[in-house]
């Protein structure tokens, strides 16, 4: 039932069956659980993905990854590092289906999520479990990654809908929240392009990281997003 109704029909009987749904939703929202965990759905660009606490939520800032990656010539190949719900590289598929688009996750749940999000969007997107940049995907034009970039120290300062809820192994790295984003680049191949996704105030230190790395903001105008070849 959309809001305009229950506006124009507020003595609206509610059977008692979505009576408890209703109710059921509001503990959970009270209990600080994130709306797109209790519906089980978040929008991203065109898609509407399932998501539940086996992965991040996607969020507006990362569509940058997306935005970067349609930049590239018909043809191209990107990998995905640490796709989770599979946000990035399903968005990719839907948007420019003459690309060709893989990815990998570490997260064996996570893997099951993307999958699933493949199959309900009928998008042919090839998902491996691997840690870092698998292999066979080290002849890809564009590494992109949305890897853990908060600091330990910062965990505390979190909403309680990410610190309780969201998984903590695809949020914190270390120290200063750069030690996946530090290991990918060591393990890929030199010259190989890559767009990683990072907190603003890590962007002067992933730039450093890159050969002549470039970082380019969000649509708040914040660093988030810093594209270059690995050294």
């Amino acid at each position: 039932m959309q809001r305009s109704a229950l506006f124009s029909n507020p003595g609206v009987t509610i059977p008692v069956r979505a009576g408890r749904a209703i109710g059921e939703r509001v503990r959970r929202r009270v209990a600080r659980e994130p709306v797109a965990y209790i519906l089980g759905l978040k929008g991203f660009r065109r898609l509407e993905l399932h998501v539940d606490s086996r992965v991040l939520i996607p969020r507006p800032e990362t569509e940058l990854l997306v935005e970067v990656a349609l930049e590239l010539a018909r043809g191209a190949w990107v990998h995905e590092v640490g796709t989770g719900s599979g946000a990035v590289a399903l968005a990719l598929l839907d948007e420019r289906p003459d690309l060709r688009v893989t990815a990998s996750e570490r997260s064996r749940p996570a893997v099951e999520v993307a999958r699933g999000n493949a199959r309900g969007l009928d998008l042919d997107l090839e998902v491996t479990v691997a840690d870092g940049l698998p292999p066979d995907a080290h002849g890809c034009d564009l590494l992109l990654a949305n890897l853990p970039y908060v600091a330990e120290h910062e965990m505390p300062s979190l909403a309680p809908e990410i610190l309780l809820y969201e998984p903590r192994d695809a949020l914190v790295a270390g120290a200063d929240g750069l030690d996946a984003i530090r290991a990918l680049i060591r393990e890929v191949p030199a010259g190989l392009r890559l767009a990683l996704e990072h907190a603003p105030q890590q962007g002067e230190t992933v730039r450093a990281l890159l050969d002549e790395g470039q970082t380019r903001p969000d649509l708040a105008g914040r660093e988030r997003v810093t594209i270059g070849p690995a050294p």
